[in-house]
């Protein structure tokens, strides 16, 4: 399987995360964002959305993070991060769509403004309304999470899941787009334990624009 990514993606990083816990054998392919590539018309042709990441299983095209992350997950026998149990899962995917639909557009907001704009250059400051719709939404999404890890080491089901993986992704850019998510004491712990985990680890450093990661052993 090839993946077609941006290592400063954070939706790129939540797949790499998955692939890195689950030992899956993944080819990782940087798609230039910075000079288009991911506009290109042979790339559209792929994904039409013209975004990152986009997985090509032997002819399969599937985009989407979310949806990449649980094809990988059904992909590997005997994998733990996402459980078959019809309840367990239910939790883990409405924490899932809550990553997508909530926590992921409110970083969003802010990250375009203060970590993209600048890569990109010549797409003007900061937008100060932008900003602040961002750390509205943010600031909300973050206390309903807070809260749920007072009472909970991990998001869904007691464990690591793929929740795990999905909501941390966006925090990677904390420090750069000045997310203001620090003062939430539980968040910040659980953060913690996120980035102890070697795929965290692994993952943080960018690879070559075409490497395996990770390969099983057989």
């Amino acid at each position: 399987m090839r993946l077609y990514y941006h290592p400063l993606s954070s939706n790129s990083r939540r797949v790499v995360l998955t692939a890195l816990h689950l030992n899956v054998d993944l080819e990782l392919v940087v798609v230039d964002l910075l000079k288009g590539e991911h506009k290109a018309p042979e790339y559209l042709r792929q994904n039409p959305n013209g975004k990152v990441p986009l997985l090509n299983d032997d002819g399969f095209m599937l985009w989407e993070s979310h949806a990449i992350m649980q094809y990988l997950a059904d992909g590997s026998p005997g994998q733990d991060l996402y459980p078959l149990d019809v309840k367990a899962r239910a939790d883990v995917n409405r924490w899932l769509f809550w990553s997508a639909y909530h926590f992921t557009p409110a970083v969003g907001f802010i990250t375009r403004e203060r970590v993209s704009k600048k890569m990109v250059g010549g797409a003007g400051g900061p937008d100060p309304v932008e900003i602040a719709r961002g750390e509205a939404l943010l600031s909300a999404a973050a206390q309903v999470l807070d809260d749920h890890l007072a009472r909970n080491e991990w998001i869904a089901q007691d464990k690591l899941t793929l929740a795990d993986f999905a909501i941390a992704s966006p925090l990677m850019h904390t420090a750069a787009a000045e997310l203001p998510v620090t003062g939430y004491a539980n968040l910040q712990a659980w953060f913690s334990r996120i980035q102890a985990l070697d795929a965290w680890k692994k993952a943080t450093v960018a690879p070559p624009p075409l490497t395996r990661i990770h390969p099983p052993s057989r």
